[in-house]
């Protein structure tokens, strides 16, 4: 996957989002031009990855300004919309740490307000792509010549704005020679392993192997799994982390085989204020999701089901934090983003 590829871009008034929902079959774009529009996109799965939909947030509330730039109560509209964003997905800290980003520029800026609006998502948008670079940098260190590593769901190029975090540092892994294998569980419900993690590591020429979830925990029990990486949607005071379902289940068993779990996040997915996991929001998403995956039933129409998004992996299974500041290791003291 060549270093232009984007999933998102931005023209004045217009964010083109690039459809992950129908990845790696079709690539189609789609054009946002209001910030219900952003929250649809990002409540749907148009796009996903905690960084990316801090930085759609962000640009929707961009295209909101744009096109209501002489209204004389757009600081109340943008508020509104602000409020109305952070409701799309309710566990990525990054989608409100956007939000919070925009929301003291409109009660700071008197003039001019949907240019200051665009300034600042583009910064938010560049300070994201920094932070990936940082990441992967840090993180290099971490894995040795001949890595069999794995991760889980999609943490690259389609879930941020830059190389990624936990893909970005096998990027750079693999630029310098070091991985040997990357396994990648398939992350059902939406399959987001088997359908876009797959997808980049094929453009970028990762030697990778597709695996069904519950395969994961054997092949560390049976040593063919030298690191696990993984990503954050939101980390708490001590540690504890909520990711995609099924990471819990990684950090497990890679406590009980001796294998490193690390966590490559940026710092806008800390979330200080939180002491420990038990306060982190849990998203359940919509049963269909589990009885059938686009047009194919896998179950019958009443099953019953619980479609928990994340699940929480407690700080002391964690081997360190891979951050754009370094790496964080126990005792752990997170920094504030």
């Amino acid at each position: 996957m060549h270093d232009e590829f984007r999933p998102l871009r931005y023209e004045p008034g217009r964010l083109i989002l690039l459809d992950q929902r129908v990845l790696p079959q079709e690539e189609r774009y789609l054009e946002i031009r209001s910030a219900e529009a952003a929250h649809a996109a990002i409540r749907e799965m148009v796009v996903r990855g905690a960084p990316l939909i801090g930085v759609t947030a962000a640009y929707g509330l961009a295209a909101e300004a744009y096109w209501h730039a002489q209204d004389p109560a757009l600081p109340q509209r943008l508020l509104w919309a602000a409020e109305h964003l952070a409701t799309a997905r309710p566990t990525a800290v990054n989608l409100r740490w956007a939000i919070e980003r925009i929301r003291r520029v409109v009660q700071s800026t008197p003039r001019h307000l949907a240019e200051a609006v665009e300034a600042e998502a583009q910064r938010i948008e560049q300070e994201e792509r920094d932070r990936c670079e940082a990441i992967a940098r840090h993180g290099l260190p971490l894995v040795p010549s001949g890595a069999r590593i794995l991760t889980i769901c999609n943490t690259g190029r389609l879930a941020t704005p830059g190389i990624g975090t936990a893909l970005g540092i096998i990027y750079r892994a693999h630029e310098a020679g070091r991985v040997q294998m990357v396994y990648v569980p398939e992350t059902r419900p939406w399959l987001q392993g088997a359908r876009l993690t797959t997808y980049e590591l094929a453009q970028a020429g990762v030697p990778h192997r597709l695996i069904v979830d519950s395969l994961a925990p054997f092949l560390l029990s049976l040593g063919q799994v030298d690191l696990v990486i993984v990503g954050a949607d939101r980390i708490a005071r001590n540690g504890d982390t909520a990711n995609k379902i099924g990471t819990l289940s990684l950090a497990l068993a890679a406590r009980q085989f001796g294998v490193p779990f690390y966590v490559a996040a940026p710092l806008s997915s800390f979330d200080p204020q939180l002491a420990t996991g038990r306060q982190i929001p849990v998203e359940q998403r919509a049963g269909d999701e589990v009885r059938r995956f686009r047009d194919c039933a896998t179950a019958t129409p009443d099953t019953e089901t619980l479609n928990y998004a994340f699940d929480i992996t407690p700080g002391e299974l964690i081997t360190g934090f891979i951050t754009e500041i370094g790496v964080l290791k126990p005792p752990f003291s997170l920094p504030s983003s």
